[in-house]
């Protein structure tokens, strides 16, 4: 005779799988290129040149402000101790 949890984890156990079967995303979309039976690119081939950066065009204010090295205080977990204040004239 089957308890009431044996009965609750069977049941739960055919709703799991039935909604894998339902929810399971399908395979996606294939990708030619990629296939097996495409030539690989060796080390002389280059990308389109619709898809090569452009190495003469201009560079924003914000761009290079983003790409700008952090200059600022290095972050620490302990407070300064035993530092002489800047009192020096």
């Amino acid at each position: 005779m089957f308890s009431l949890g044996a009965a609750a984890v069977a049941i739960g156990a055919a709703i799991y799988g039935v909604a894998r079967q339902i929810l399971t995303p399908s395979e996606g979309h294939a990708a030619p290129d990629l296939a097996l039976d495409q030539p690989r690119p060796g080390a002389d081939d280059r990308a389109p040149a619709a898809f090569r950066p452009d190495p003469t065009a201009p560079v924003s204010v914000a761009e290079r402000e983003s790409l700008r090295p952090a200059t600022g205080p290095v972050p620490t977990l302990v407070r300064d101790e035993g530092v002489l204040p800047d009192t020096v004239h």
